[in-house]
């Protein structure tokens, strides 16, 4: 009798820890965040997802009245950042604003860390953006179909730049170089501000950027955007044509970004913070402030971000392989 009142006893206190687990969730989910929140970005200062995290960072921070720090990791084309975050407990205290590179980045690695879609708990999408074909003071092209005239009479001849082999800048010009018909030379850059000094002295003469990335160098002149990938002319840029109308009709060239975390991230938290972050990318605030920088806000749940980073990563590693880029790191 009493080996069978203890266990009882001892079931009914598994039974008692199991609720308390299951209602743990929701309650840390309703209290959460209690300290402040790491948002990673696996690129340098000044990169598109630097713009976008410390936006929306500002904001998630008033909003729960604890800091959402924007910790740039740059290095391995989005490899170091990607291993912090896979690594990280995964509570929803440090979480990543990622680009197309977080794909790239594992598909062109022998050994990849992390595995960009089963690592990782996907929380939002925030932006997409379209990229810009821009060129150097000293070119003298001043339309889209200029710059392919130009380098298509001299193969080979010219330069265009990009954030490193396999980054989506990359990406973006060789679709660029295979729709109009170019050959030219792939010279990969780590810092933003060598490609601008080196588009500012000629010795590259074209570069697809992610429009907010060089938003701040287009208003101050130093270099020239000649037209947007986008399916519609830009907010930040009403004036410069999409490729489709300039040149390459039916060319789309867009970039997306969002919000993830280790895998194993309590979906009450991600609901929570997919809830907040689509809130405030509908706010007058940060759709002003994205768009007038060359981003459009793309709220989705989880489950939409998920299917888009399913449906690009056989989009990107079919690009790579029709490219013939080999894994290097």
């Amino acid at each position: 009798m009493k080996r069978l009142l203890r266990a009882v006893m001892l079931g009914a206190g598994v039974g008692a820890a199991l609720l308390g687990a299951a209602l743990a969730g929701p309650a840390a989910a309703q209290n959460y965040p209690t300290r402040p929140i790491r948002m990673v970005v696996p690129f340098p200062p000044g990169a598109a997802s630097d713009f976008l995290a410390r936006v929306l960072g500002q904001k998630l921070g008033e909003t729960w009245g604890q800091q959402v720090v924007v910790d740039n990791r740059p290095g391995a084309g989005g490899l170091i950042g990607g291993t912090l975050v896979a690594r990280a407990n995964p509570d929803g205290y440090t979480i990543a604003l990622i680009g197309q590179p977080h794909l790239t980045a594992a598909l062109l690695s022998k050994n990849p860390p992390w595995d960009p879609i089963k690592d990782f708990t996907y929380i939002a999408m925030v932006a997409s953006m379209p990229n810009v074909v821009t060129v150097g003071p000293g070119l003298p092209v001043s339309s889209l179909s200029d710059l392919i005239a130009q380098v298509k009479a001299k193969p080979g001849y010219y330069n265009f730049g990009s954030a490193g082999v396999g980054s989506s800048s990359h990406l973006a010009a060789e679709m660029f170089n295979a729709a109009a018909g170019l050959k030219a030379v792939h010279i990969p850059f780590k810092l933003l501000g060598d490609v601008i000094a080196e588009m500012y002295g000629g010795r590259i003469q074209y570069y697809l950027f992610p429009l907010p990335a060089v938003m701040p160098v287009l208003r101050e002149g130093k270099i020239r955007p000649l037209a947007t990938g986008g399916r519609t002319r830009t907010v930040a840029l009403p004036q410069v044509p999409t490729m489709s109308e300039a040149g390459l009709p039916g060319f789309v060239s867009e970039t997306y970004f969002g919000l993830l975390g280790p895998a194993g991230i309590p979906k009450p938290v991600v609901t929570r913070i997919n809830a907040e972050t689509v809130r405030l990318l509908k706010t007058e605030d940060v759709r002003n402030r994205y768009l007038q920088n060359g981003a459009d806000p793309a709220p989705s749940t989880p489950e939409g971000f998920y299917k888009v980073q399913i449906d690009e990563y056989a989009r990107v590693k079919k690009i790579i392989q029709d490219l013939g880029i080999k894994p290097m790191l």
